[in-house]
């Protein structure tokens, strides 16, 4: 059982580090990047799944 706690405090002072060291800002513009793109995949797709001829 001290195993986990161990286990667990290291997870959390890792996430601390992260945290307050600016990651999230970076992790906020990445997310929104990467939205972007499957927001303009998806309407790709959808835009030649339209243009398609029926088979």
């Amino acid at each position: 059982m001290a195993g986990w706690a161990v286990t667990f405090l290291i997870v959390a002072l890792v996430a601390a580090m992260l945290a307050f060291g600016g990651v999230p800002g970076l992790a906020v513009s990445v997310a929104r990047v990467m939205f972007a793109m499957a927001l303009a995949a998806a309407a790709l797709t959808g835009l030649i799944a339209l243009l398609r001829k029926p088979r």
